[in-house]
């Protein structure tokens, strides 16, 4: 037992891992939810339901990958991509929202800045666990 909790303070990687865990799961059921209620989405949204339907897909596919990389033995440098992504993912929402890219609605503008908001939580959640790891 004690070998354990040694090996567990001696983790410099978890909160990274969890962040990426914690995405990676969340974004998927998400993914699901999204592929499941496309056509209800894209009714209150403004957008289609094929545009729901892909968007659900690549969240579940976000997830599965995502919760892969956190599984790496070294998690640094994959951690720093997903939080690049997320970043990303986050200044794209502003932009679908703020240069009008598609007709939303008023619900598919909060939803979408919503996205935004998500990913920029995880992006610095990712970030502080990345600047946690000890480098060697």
């Amino acid at each position: 037992m004690t070998a354990i909790a040694s090996r567990l303070s001696e983790s410099t990687d978890s909160l990274l891992r969890f962040a990426m865990r914690a995405d990676a799961l969340i974004t998927g059921v998400l993914g699901v939810m999204n592929v499941a209620l496309a056509g209800w989405i894209a009714e209150i949204s403004g957008t289609t339901p094929a545009m729901e339907y892909a968007m659900g897909a690549f969240f579940i596919a976000y997830g599965v990958v995502v919760f892969g990389l956190a599984a790496l033995r070294s998690v640094r440098v994959p951690g720093i991509v997903v939080a690049i992504g997320n970043l990303v993912y986050t200044v794209g929402s502003l932009v679908v929202v703020l240069a009008d890219v598609w007709p939303l609605t008023a619900t598919g503008d909060v939803l979408t800045l919503a996205a935004g908001g998500y990913t920029m939580v995880f992006a610095e959640l990712q970030y502080q666990g990345m600047r946690r790891i000890k480098c060697h």
